[in-house]
């Protein structure tokens, strides 16, 4: 994924391509937060846009369903 989604570009997809985003977000947070604890995280700042972009798809969904 790109660092830092733009909420507007996710206002233009459907509502399954951002469940699809949602759930390959949430699996990378996964990931990350396993190479955190075992001190192979290269990246800190990877986390922080991970958990913001998934914040953002969540935010939109939410918007979408209402």
């Amino acid at each position: 994924m790109s660092p830092a989604i733009k909420a507007a570009e996710l206002r233009d997809l459907g509502a399954d391509e951002l469940a699809a985003r949602e759930r390959a977000l949430i699996d990378q947070m996964f990931r990350l937060r396993i190479q955190k604890s075992m001190g192979q995280l290269e990246a800190p700042n990877k986390m922080r846009t991970v958990r913001r972009d998934l914040a953002r798809i969540k935010t939109v969904l939410r918007q979408k369903r209402t």
